[in-house]
């Protein structure tokens, strides 16, 4: 995905606010070869916990509907308070239902920020570049 600093900064700075516990959000995106980003949106996290994050199915569906008119739904980003930022099982396991869709992930666990992002595909993960706008 091609995503220009100030909204990879938005991620980021989501993910600082509430470092105690992981946050979560979706990236629209222009449709194309190379996916560029358009807008982040933020989301809450149901369980406001360290451990996992779920985004509540009605405000899951609003921001699915807001992608879709501005592009479509290219990312869904969370942080991981306590790890790298790699794919947990439960990832792997909740990207099942979205093919195709990147997934960001802010690892938190050394202090400084360090953000990556995967496809998930049939319950392999592939890092994929984070390129700029």
């Amino acid at each position: 995905m091609r995503i220009a600093a100030e909204l990879l900064d938005e991620i980021v700075a989501h993910a600082l606010e509430e470092p105690q516990n992981e946050v979560c959000g979706v990236v629209a995106v222009a449709d194309g070869e190379r996916p560029r980003a358009l807008r982040v949106l933020r989301a809450r996290n149901v369980h406001a916990s360290p451990l996992k994050f779920e985004i509540a199915p009605t405000e899951l569906l609003a921001l699915s509907n807001e992608c879709d008119e501005l592009g479509s739904l290219g990312a869904i980003y969370h942080s991981h308070v306590r790890s790298k930022p790699y794919p947990s099982q439960t990832d792997v396991n909740f990207a099942a239902n979205w093919p195709g869709v990147e997934w960001i992930i802010v690892g938190l666990a050394d202090g400084q920020p360090e953000v990556r992002s995967y496809l998930i595909e049939r319950g392999e993960v592939r890092e994929v570049a984070l390129e700029p706008a």
